[in-house]
């Protein structure tokens, strides 16, 4: 009985450990509440390139390509590529009839979106020149750009930084429970992680798509090609010290999975891809912590460690280890049910506590991101808010999942064949801002 209650006592304070790395971040949802960084208009319009990784995305790719040409930013400025993945269908040649530089790639061997944009850039490189372009956007063949969304990245470029993602908000955000709890995180992300972060100059994540790159920064290429490219993309920009900003006022739309089957699938490529850029980048981090040269610099390698370190792996693993040895105590001795009793109501009220906790946060978002959620009834808003913590009750399995298996790269289906008119904004006539 004393061996046991010591394991419980070192397996908590093991737990207790590592959650007080991530204890400091309450200041950025305080930060968040109240600002984010507001860049100057722009002194100069410079010249991009925007990159998009499609497969078998005739129905989406013309719709985000002309929102690209509706920008009120000069269009002799921004040329449009696209990688036509492994397709089966006219994603090519629509691409083109909407205006685009395309390239079509066939490799059943290298499925992932990182390797189509290592093909594309190379491409680029060998017709135009990487630098060619001052910065290159990234994006999904589902997105749409509100009309001031260049100019307002531009802002941020202009001002010097070399990384910048922005607003990700949803088009079908009020389709079932699944997609707006993705809606949901982004904005949580949004509220707690990026506003903060862009203001104190460190590193925020990136997020799949909606992103601005430097030329400088891939004058080698584009070299990611984890489950996760993305996050891997943030970890290596910290390693070699640069900040990853957000432009709060650059907004744009993509499309949530709806099926509950398709989010599982996707949250365990994430959980795969995290875990890929842990064991390759998570070292270099840590030992930037103390050779950056710079408080700032061994900060925003420590804040970034946080991100790709699986947290909820961890502590997932310190839940069950409780769980594990309380229940031998139970079996093997002649302890009483009190014991393993006492341990299952504490887990009981761990979970319990974070899906209230993941309710109030679903509704303080709701409340400050209203300007920007589409309108909908009082009960789907209260169903939404309850149903958000199964989003990351979703998230723990997958890492479960994603530890144990062969993880490949499947495509995630789009059936939301929205135009930017769509979408419940004020466009900016064009030409104006």
């Amino acid at each position: 009985m004393q061996i046991a209650t010591l394991l419980l006592a070192i397996i908590s304070a093991i737990g207790s450990f590592i959650a007080a790395f991530y204890s400091y971040r309450s200041v950025y949802v305080a930060v968040g509440l109240f600002a984010t960084r507001v860049f100057p208009k722009a002194k100069r319009q410079h010249k991009y390139a925007v990159v998009i990784a499609a497969r078998n995305e005739e129905k989406m790719i013309g719709n985000l390509l002309d929102s690209i040409h509706r920008q009120d930013y000069p269009s002799e400025l921004v040329t449009a590529f696209v990688v036509a993945d492994n397709c089966t269908d006219k994603t090519a040649s629509v691409a083109c009839a909407h205006g685009a530089v395309c390239y079509e790639r066939f490799d059943s061997a290298h499925r992932t979106k990182g390797y189509a944009l290592q093909f594309l850039f190379e491409q680029i490189r060998r017709d135009y020149g990487i630098e060619s372009f001052e910065a290159y956007f990234i994006f999904d063949a589902d997105n749409l750009l509100k009309q001031d969304y260049i100019s307002r990245m531009n802002e941020a470029f202009d001002a010097g930084e070399r990384i910048v993602t922005s607003y990700r908000n949803t088009k079908n955000i009020d389709d079932n429970w699944i997609a707006h709890s993705y809606a949901m995180h982004w904005m949580r992300t949004i509220r707690t992680e990026h506003r903060a972060r862009s203001l104190l100059g460190l590193a925020t994540r990136i997020q799949g798509t909606g992103l601005l790159v430097a030329s400088s920064l891939l004058k080698n290429g584009w070299n990611y090609v984890t489950l996760t490219e993305d996050r891997e993309l943030c970890a290596e920009a910290v390693v070699m010290g640069c900040p990853v900003s957000y432009c709060n006022a650059a907004e744009f739309y993509d499309e949530q999975p709806t099926s509950l089957r398709i989010a599982f699938r996707q949250r365990i490529r994430w959980s795969k891809g995290h875990l890929q850029v842990m064991r390759k980048v998570g070292g270099r981090l840590f030992r930037r912590i103390f050779t950056a040269g710079n408080v700032a610099d061994s900060f925003m390698a420590y804040d970034m460690l946080t991100i790709v370190f699986p947290h909820s792996l961890y502590s997932s693993f310190v839940r069950i280890a409780k769980l594990t040895v309380s229940l031998f105590v139970w079996l093997l001795t002649t302890e009483t049910f009190g014991f393993f009793g006492g341990a299952v109501l504490t887990w009981l009220y761990g979970i319990g506590k974070g899906y209230l906790s993941n309710i109030v946060t679903s509704i303080y978002v709701s409340i400050m991101e209203r300007k920007h959620i589409k309108p909908m009834s009082w009960y789907k808003k209260v169903w939404f808010c309850l149903t958000f913590p199964i989003f990351d009750i979703i998230g723990r399995i997958s890492m479960l999942i994603a530890l144990v298996t062969k993880v490949e790269w499947k495509p995630i289906p789009h059936t939301v064949e929205a135009s930017i008119d769509d979408m419940h904004i004020e466009q900016t006539p064009v030409g104006k801002k």
